[in-house]
């Protein structure tokens, strides 16, 4: 919210706004009136209110999805979604069309370090970043989509993968120019990004950019200088020679790919910390995220980080422990709870030429930095 609020302000509306607690991305707003406070005093008469999906039901106002859906709809627009990818994705856009003087604005689900964060308020094309776990990308217009890929990765919202893939098309069926990234080959051109992974964000990002009248070889130039967006394979740091990385993967697939982009050439051992993200994503992926996490070499788990989500009886890290330690007998796995436990045991076998990584889309990052600190 506090991106659609710098936007909206730059395109000409007057914001206020109200959070429970100060965050980082308040720090953008700071000629934005931003009360914070346990509960809202309200607003002054004749606004309008928009609330986030996290005070839903709590806060009288229209949803963060409606705002959105003005935003696009006021700006030639390419939105950006799919299961996997699409916050690396967009920032590749928002980055080439900065880097090429085309002005974009842009709306992105993480801070993107070369563009200085995760909203920008230029006049040309508006790139947004759009989210399918709550359907509410179907009343989105822009003139150009792009999908990097169909999965189910939102299990409270999706009966199956079929679910997920007939919510996009009946999107899709509403946008005149549209990129199919699972239709697309691996772009083979240079890339400051590991992985295979990053290859078809970028061959989705370039056939987007041709849509908007940016040539192959004109971007493939300033593409090559994209350094990634936060918490996506994010190098933190090296203490005591070993490398810590920080990554938001939490579905099966990403973790797959974020492991074998720190496999690719590296000697040294492969620590994790993982932290499973909602109780419904657990309960019904346990198995596929040990066969995941079996990449590694050493794997601890945290208790499951529960968003928007209540408790499940049942439902905890250990049943991805227990999953891991069935599908690679002897492999050295750690069943800690909390995230400094996690930090702690890492701490105490890790050993120079190692590759230490947090992963998870909960708070697991913090532990890149107690890593940091007591390795150093």
């Amino acid at each position: 919210m506090s991106a659609y609020a710098l936007l909206a302000r730059a395109w000409g509306a007057e914001v206020r706004g109200w959070d429970r607690v100060q965050t980082p991305y308040l720090e953008q707003l700071d000629a934005i009136d931003i009360e914070i406070s346990d509960e809202p005093s309200g607003p002054p008469e004749g606004w309008e209110s928009f609330v986030s999906t996290a005070f839903a039901g709590r806060v009288p106002g229209k949803t963060r999805a409606e705002l959105l859906a003005e935003l696009v709809s006021l700006r030639d627009s390419i939105v950006v979604a799919g299961a996997h990818g699409k916050t690396t994705t967009s920032g590749m856009i928002a980055f080439c069309l900065e880097r090429l003087g085309r002005d974009p604005a842009w709306l992105i689900g993480a801070d993107v370090p070369q563009l200085g964060g995760n909203a920008g308020t230029g006049a040309g094309w508006l790139v947004v970043e759009g989210d399918e776990s709550d359907r509410t990308i179907a009343e989105l217009r822009p003139r150009v989509a792009v999908v990097t890929n169909v999965d189910l990765d939102h299990h409270s919202t999706f009966g199956s993968r079929a679910e997920v893939a007939e919510l996009f098309e009946r999107w899709l069926a509403n946008v005149p120019a549209v990129v199919r990234g699972d239709e697309l080959a691996p772009y083979d051109g240079p890339l400051a990004v590991a992985g295979e992974h990053n290859r078809r964000n970028a061959a989705a990002a370039l056939a987007g950019l041709e849509l908007v009248g940016v040539s192959r070889e004109e971007a493939a130039d300033v593409l090559a200088e994209f350094r990634g967006a936060a918490r996506r394979l994010e190098h933190r740091g090296e203490a005591g020679s070993v490398d810590v990385y920080d990554d938001y993967a939490h579905h099966p697939a990403e973790i797959a790919a974020t492991l074998a982009a720190l496999r690719n050439g590296s000697g040294g051992r492969l620590l994790v910390l993982f932290q499973p993200h909602l109780y419904s994503r657990t309960r019904h992926l346990a198995r596929e995220l040990a066969d995941a996490l079996a990449a590694a070499d050493v794997v601890a788990v945290t208790d499951v980080y529960p968003a928007r989500e209540e408790p499940v009886k049942g439902v905890t890290g250990k049943l991805v422990v227990d999953a891991l330690a069935e599908r690679r007998p002897g492999m050295l796995i750690a069943w800690t709870p909390s995230v400094d436990e996690g930090a702690r045991f890492l701490v105490g076998i890790a050993r120079a030429g190692d590759r230490a990584v947090t992963i998870g889309a909960g708070d697991v990052d913090r532990a890149a930095g107690a890593l940091l600190g007591t390795l150093g």
